[in-house]
């Protein structure tokens, strides 16, 4: 190689890596810059509100005049669609990512796996929609007094806007487990679902959990589909058929225009995304936590 290509060869690469350490550095300073405006208004905020009445007052009416800011009712609301969601979506997909990975041929999980990742395209106004109009009405037959927006509806399309991200995770997990394991409780004359069961799953457990965990973190965080199905009510309840309100649903409804810039009012919308942006936080840092304390090296 000559001089001068090796010299054009050095001058592209330094422009490739500089490209790409400017990307980096945009997306640390807008997280950077994120963290900061909510952290700014956030401490506006409780400088005129307690922040033991913020974690225990059991009243939401920022709105009204009588003030109440207490953040248990939303909070409540976004534990019990998580909750509800992980019910539905965590065993359905351990199950979907066990039959991909240890019975499907791979032909049929060629085919099964667009079609599974079909349903995170999905946008969620639709499934909000979907749930208003179609899950609801068979809860109200079901159960007469169920509200027409309610904590149920809203957890079921939730678990099922989840399902993807279990199903795939978790089948990464799965199919990373070596095949002498699989082979050596064959060769002990294991059937296919004790292998699955008793081998394969543990092996693969971190990386299940670390799914699980993900999956709950994105319902905690999902907004459209909850704001539609489950209602505007910050409804301290454990009643899945009532209506509730959750910490998006309220950011969405709060942030329409009508809260005046400055206000008390206003400064509750950052006080309200600060605290989710500290759940969903600390559930990524307990997944990278799961992953790196018991994942098992393979040789």
């Amino acid at each position: 190689m000559s001089l001068t290509a090796k010299g054009s060869r050095t001058l592209r690469e330094g422009v490739i890596g500089a490209v790409l350490f400017a990307c980096a550095a945009a997306s640390t300073l807008v997280t950077i810059g994120v963290v900061l405006v909510l952290l700014r208004e956030t401490l506006t905020f409780f400088a005129e509100v307690s922040l033991v009445d913020f974690l225990t007052d059991t009243r939401w009416e920022p709105m009204f005049q009588d003030q109440h800011f207490g953040v248990m009712p939303l909070l409540s609301g976004s534990l019990m669609v998580a909750v509800g969601a992980g019910v539905i979506a965590l065993p359905v997909g351990l199950m979907t990512a066990i039959f991909l990975s240890e019975y499907s041929s791979s032909r049929l999980r060629r085919a099964l796996k667009p079609m599974l990742e079909v349903l995170a395209g999905i946008p969620t106004v639709v499934y909000g929609y979907f749930a208003l109009t179609f899950i609801t009405p068979i809860l109200r037959i079901v159960f007469p007094g169920t509200d027409i927006f309610n904590a149920a509806s809203a957890s079921i399309v939730v678990g099922v806007m989840i399902i993807p991200t279990v199903a795939s995770l978790s089948e990464d997990a799965l199919r990373a487990v070596p095949d002498s394991l699989r082979e050596g409780a064959y060769g002990l004359g294991a059937t296919k679902l004790e292998v699955s069961t008793t081998v394969v799953v543990p092996a693969a457990l971190s990386g299940i959990i670390a799914s699980f965990i993900l999956a709950i973190s994105r319902a905690i965080g999902e907004t459209m589909a909850v704001t539609i199905a489950a209602g505007n009510l910050a409804n301290l309840t454990l009643n899945p058929l009532e209506s509730i309100q959750t910490m998006t649903a309220y950011i969405v409804s709060a942030s329409l225009g009508d809260t005046p810039q400055g206000t008390i009012a206003y400064q509750t919308l950052f006080a309200v995304a600060m605290t989710l942006f500290l759940i969903t936080l600390a559930m990524n840092v307990l997944s990278q936590w799961v992953l790196s304390r018991f994942r098992e090296e393979y040789q």
